[in-house]
């Protein structure tokens, strides 16, 4: 069976469309324009039109099979006919079910008898009593899921993802070889470059999405309590297991051979903590940006007309860094209970995946806003050059840790009078300022080597980085 992501790419246009008029929450209102991709992919009606793509496609593998006595291919137009169920897959068709399942109380047993009702229109009356057959709920619906949960990572959420990464490397390559005074626990530390920290960043987010890239989406068809006994009871002769195989593999997802009734979740979780690590990172990102905007090292560039603060016009706000981390914090909430929650099910199948489930577009909503956010932010920084070069200028103290490891060389080569260089340098600068004469009339009255003593006389904070620009070769 060929592979069947187009037929569902071809009956998505629809559903975008369909906004509510009035929204309880944020991504289906104020947000719906940067989350609607995700509508075609993880919404109800998309859940619908996926379970109706898994129902048709068991029922044209039964018969390309002949799964069962009687049953043989179906023509093209029989198979284009039935396709079109899920081509054509639009607002109609979600009221239609709707109304099926007010009467069915059951949202997969209306799709059983939605596509039904459309078989004699084909001229296919006689295969009626083929869709669904031998199935349980659950051998559609994480069929469906999978489907949309795949196509929604790999078609909507990683190209955004890695377009906002792609952001990140170039802004890190653009800063690779401008000084900055590095902070660790706040205080003033040994010198960077803006570039290799966005780099270490970037390479993080990197990481995780090469994970979520290799992510396994599994699949299950095999009945009630996963034994096959109802397929083998209508049909002893055929082999059951095989019939499965290629019908999931077929789907693009990777067979999972043992199962209770549900398939048991294992890949969502780890996809959700993957999902929710790239979300850590990038919240890392957000403040470590924020902050450097709020010391003056990025400056942003107004957008015409826009208000910053409604009593305080002077004022630019990071506000794209702090709605990212808001929403970057909602979708971890909801990855973290999905992970947790959806490992277990109460022995053979209970049904709390089922109302879990529902929330997986808006956990992936939140990020990818998030997403959208951090890109417009990072757009609108400019690099405070000068602001930069000042606060190293300020802070000659940060060579301390360049000269005592000379002394330390020095020692080692045999340089007499290179004792104790840590308590000097400490005696010299801990806890205060020191300037670039004060620090140049320490080393040259230290006795070093001229070798060592004309570098360390050169050396400032703003040159003492390392190789921290050649480090961007890894990214």
């Amino acid at each position: 069976m060929p592979t069947t992501k187009h037929t569902l790419s071809s009956g998505r246009a629809a559903l975008a469309a369909a906004v509510p008029p009035v929204a309880l929450g944020p991504l289906d209102g104020r947000y719906q324009p940067v989350v609607a991709p995700l509508v075609d992919h993880l919404s109800e009606a998309a859940l619908n039109r996926n379970r109706v793509h898994v129902e048709v496609e068991w029922v044209l593998h039964l018969t390309d099979r002949r799964a069962l006595p009687g049953l043989s291919p179906l023509d093209g137009a029989q198979r284009a006919g039935l396709r079109a169920l899920v081509t054509d897959f639009g607002p109609e068709a979600v009221a239609e079910l709707a109304g099926i399942e007010a009467v069915t109380v059951h949202d997969v047993k209306a799709v059983e008898y939605y596509i039904g009702r459309r078989l004699p229109g084909l001229g296919l009356e006689h295969l009626v009593p083929l869709v669904h057959f031998a199935c349980t709920s659950e051998d559609i619906n994480n069929l469906a899921w999978a489907l949309g949960i795949r196509d929604a990572v790999e078609d909507v959420w990683l190209p955004a993802a890695r377009s906002l990464v792609g952001d990140v490397q170039e802004l890190a390559r653009a800063a690779a070889e401008t000084p900055m005074l590095s902070r660790t626990h706040g205080q003033p530390a040994t010198p960077t470059t803006l570039g290799k920290e966005l780099a270490v960043l970037a390479h993080r987010l990197g990481r995780q999405l090469d994970r979520i890239g290799r992510t396994e989406y599994l699949g299950k068809i095999n009945g009630a309590t996963g034994t096959y006994a109802a397929h083998y009871a209508a049909a002893p002769d055929t082999d059951w297991t095989e019939v499965s195989r290629t019908f999931v593999e077929g789907l693009g997802l990777t067979w999972n051979p043992l199962t209770t009734q549900i398939e048991s979740h294992d890949w969502q979780a780890e996809l959700y903590a993957d999902f929710a690590r790239f979300n850590r990172v990038l919240h890392n990102l957000c403040t470590d940006v924020w902050s450097y905007i709020s010391i003056g090292y990025f400056q942003q560039v107004p957008v015409e007309g826009a208000t910053g603060s409604s009593t305080m016009p002077h004022k630019v706000n990071p506000i794209r860094f702090e709605n990212a981390e808001a929403n970057l914090e909602l979708s971890n909430a909801l990855l973290d209970v999905l992970g947790a929650t959806l490992v277990t099910s109460r022995w053979q199948r209970d049904l709390t995946d089922s109302s879990s489930q529902r929330n997986i577009g808006v956990a992936f909503g939140h990020s990818l806003l998030a997403v959208s956010n951090v890109a417009k932010g990072l757009a609108r920084l400019d690099v405070a050059e000068d602001a930069l070069a000042a606060d190293l200028d300020q802070n000659w103290e940060v060579l301390g840790e360049a000269v005592q490891t000379v002394m330390r060389a020095e020692a080692l080569a045999g340089v007499p009078g290179m004792d104790n260089p840590y308590e000097r340098l400490k005696e010299l600068t801990r806890g205060r300022r020191v300037d670039g004469r004060r620090m140049q009339e320490f080393v040259a009255g230290l006795g070093l080597s001229p070798e060592a003593e004309a570098r360390l006389s050169a050396l400032t904070p703003a040159g003492y980085t390392g190789v921290a620009a050649q480090l961007l070769r890894y990214l």
